[in-house]
């Protein structure tokens, strides 16, 4: 593999579990761009977006990407909102392919009703306010996406194969 593998989607699709799934199919690295920009800034997200704002954060998201065009090829797991800058989309295209994952807006508010790591959906966790903020941003997602995969009724196995194959990394 000659090229990153960005998987981009909103929050709670399954991009750090596909990731690491990925990896091990793959025997590639993988990192989270999360958790690498709490590494780097010694706090988490949620408290970067409450004291630095979210402005801060998406600048974060930015320079990590520039960073990542000089490390060696892996499965880089990015955070809800990477795809939404224009800048964000061109430096992960000009190293990567951008795989996007999909989910129900009822499969989403299932896997992080009892999560409180998503500072974007605190105070909205339901079906009607993450309908409204993924139809705001699927828009941008598929302009960015390279392929689209669902993460809805799969588990980690089907989702990874199917990633692969249409990437023509399984022979």
């Amino acid at each position: 593999m000659d090229r990153h593998i960005f998987l981009i989607g909103f929050m709670g699709v399954g991009k750090s579990t596909v990731a690491r799934g990925l990896s091990r199919l793959l025997h590639i690295n993988n990192r989270d761009t999360d958790k690498m920009i709490e590494n780097y800034e010694h706090m988490k997200i949620s408290d970067i977006f409450e004291q630095k704002g979210e402005a801060y954060f998406r600048e974060c998201e930015t320079r990590l990407l520039r960073h990542l065009q000089t490390r060696e090829p892996m499965i880089i797991a990015c955070g809800g909102g990477m795809a939404m800058r224009s800048e964000n989309v061109a430096l992960m295209k000009e190293c990567g392919t951008i795989v996007l994952l999909t989910a129900r807006p009822q499969t989403i508010l299932h896997r992080t009703i009892r999560t409180h790591k998503r500072p974007l959906l605190e105070g909205h966790k339901n079906v009607r306010d993450i309908s409204a903020l993924m139809n705001e941003r699927m828009p941008k997602y598929e302009a960015a996406a390279d392929i689209k995969v669902s993460t809805d009724y799969r588990n980690t196995d089907e989702i990874c194969r199917e990633i692969a194959e249409k990437l023509g990394l399984l022979s």
